[in-house]
């Protein structure tokens, strides 16, 4: 069965300190992340990196800060898990990285089957992207270890909320 790495949202403004959506954790999951990219390489999986890019007014900024502002170096990938010649990488604007992208055509052109998500924020992009790829018939790991949320108290809450929905929740990729 063929897979995909989905990392979502390792962008500058979620991560790097003093960023508008800093997310507490960010920068203690980019070593895991960079080594399950690692391991779906050797798996030969396709790496699709789906990433927050928000007009200056987008509407979502009434509810949060500006972030990812496109053309800013806040919506930039951080530089240690930059993308390398092959992977994907699907702008979105809004949480799930299906809504209003082509990221469903571009799994299926390549006939993926499995989605594995890593990334930020587990409670809003993580579970809004889980929750589509379910919808569009994929089936879906969330790993714990690289993946980090705004509140720390959710992270066991909505992995458990994925669970009980369908999504398998796996500590890390085992090669």
């Amino acid at each position: 069965m063929k897979s995909a790495l989905l990392i979502i949202d390792m962008l500058n403004d979620f991560v790097l300190s003093g960023a508008p959506l800093e997310i507490p954790r960010a920068k203690e999951i980019i070593p895991v992340i960079k080594s399950q990219i690692e391991a779906a390489r050797f798996l030969g999986w396709l790496v699709v990196y789906v990433c927050d890019s928000h007009e200056k007014n987008d509407k979502e900024f009434e509810k949060w800060p500006k972030h990812a502002i496109k053309g800013t170096p806040g919506s930039d990938i951080v530089e240690a898990l930059k993308p390398k010649v092959g992977d994907l990488v699907v702008p979105k604007t809004r949480y799930s990285g299906f809504f209003g992208t082509d990221l469903e055509e571009h799994l299926e052109v390549r006939k993926i089957e499995w989605l594995h998500l890593v990334g930020v924020a587990t409670d809003i992009c993580v579970l809004a992207t889980a929750i589509d790829a379910l919808m569009c018939d994929f089936e879906v790991v969330v790993y714990e270890k690289p993946t980090a949320t705004l509140n720390l108290q959710r992270q066991s809450r909505v992995l458990k909320v994925m669970q009980d929905i369908g999504v398998e929740i796996e500590w890390i990729i085992k090669k």
